[in-house]
């Protein structure tokens, strides 16, 4: 028999499961370039954080525009 903390963690299990499956995916993939200024990088997608902070303001703006 189960009793209530057993059935409390099968259901956070569950919880968690369904919350990764529904998870939004990273779209973006690895060129060996900035995303923003095409500028050379070695492990990350973005040379700098204002190149980050920009594009991510660019899709922000992209996507607001889709929604109106």
């Amino acid at each position: 028999m189960c009793d209530i903390a057993d059935e409390a963690a099968e259901l956070e299990l569950q919880m968690i499961e369904v919350a990764l499956a529904n998870r939004e995916r990273p779209t973006m993939t690895f060129t060996g370039a900035c995303h923003y200024c095409e500028e050379k990088v070695d492990k990350v997608f973005f040379c700098c954080p204002e190149c980050k902070d920009d594009y991510e303001r660019i899709e922000r703006a992209a996507n607001h525009r889709r929604a109106a």
